[in-house]
C-alpha cells in the first residue's frame, strides 16, 4: 500500500499571534495539493488577511471571481451568526466589505454544531444535544478543529462550495486562526460523508 509523508505544523500556544503562519500552511496547501477553495471562520479579520494573500498570489479576482478556472481560489468567510453577536461581538463589516472587493464571499448563518435549535433546548431545558457531543469530541483536537468543520459545512449548505470536494479550511481559537485542515466537503444533512483529510496546523 502507498503512503504520504507531510510536515504538520504545531504551535504551542493558541491564538491570533497565529494567524500568519496558519494562512501560510493553508495557501501552500491549496497550491501544493491543486485545491481551490478556502473557507475561513471570520469576524473580518483573518478572511481580509486570506484575501489580500491571495491577491499578491495572483489566485483572486477583484471582480468576486476566480482569475482562473485552473489557478482560481473560491475563498468563503464565515462568520458569527446574528444570535451570537450580542455575546461575541458582531463582525467587522468594513473589512468583510474590503475582502469581498478583493474577491472574497461573505456567508452568515446557523451554526451546524453549536449555535441553533439544539442549543436553545439545552439552554431552556438543560441536558447535551448529540450535536454537541459531536462538537466537544472535535473540540478534543483544538476549538478551531471544531470551528473549520463547521464552517465547512456552512459553506456547502450555502452552495458556496460543492458537496464533495476538497477545500482548506481555516479557524482558530477566540480570534484570528491557529488551524487549518484539508477537508472533503459536505452539507450537515450528509454529515457522515464528510473526511477530515489532512491536519496541517494546529495548537497542542
Amino acid at each position: 500500500m502507498s503512503s504520504i509523508t507531510r510536515e504538520v505544523l504545531y504551535f504551542e500556544e493558541g491564538g491570533a499571534q497565529n494567524t500568519d503562519a496558519t494562512l501560510s500552511v493553508a495557501v501552500r496547501a491549496l497550491e501544493e495539493r491543486g485545491v481551490s477553495h478556502l473557507v475561513v471562520a471570520s469576524g473580518g479579520d483573518t478572511l481580509l488577511a486570506a484575501a489580500q494573500r491571495l491577491t499578491k498570489a495572483g489566485l483572486l479576482g477583484s471582480d468576486g471571481s476566480q482569475r482562473s478556472s485552473e489557478t482560481g481560489v473560491n475563498l468563503v468567510g464565515v462568520t458569527l451568526q446574528s444570535g451570537t453577536w450580542a455575546k461575541y461581538g458582531a463582525p467587522n463589516w468594513t473589512k468583510l466589505d474590503e475582502a469581498r472587493g478583493l474577491g472574497a464571499k461573505v456567508l452568515t448563518c446557523t451554526h451546524a454544531l453549536m449555535g441553533n435549535v439544539e442549543s436553545a433546548i439545552q439552554a431552556r431545558f438543560g441536558g447535551m444535544p448529540p450535536v454537541e457531543l459531536i462538537a466537544h469530541t472535535f473540540y478534543a483536537f483544538s476549538q478551531g478543529t471544531k470551528v473549520a468543520v463547521e464552517v465547512s459545512m456552512s459553506a456547502v449548505d450555502a452552495g458556496l462550495v460543492p458537496a464533495g470536494e476538497t477545500l482548506v479550511a481555516v479557524a482558530g481559537t477566540g480570534g484570528g486562526a491557529d488551524t487549518a485542515l484539508v477537508i472533503r466537503g459536505a452539507s450537515t444533512v450528509d454529515f457522515f460523508e464528510l473526511r477530515v483529510k489532512e491536519i496541517l496546523c494546529k495548537p497542542l
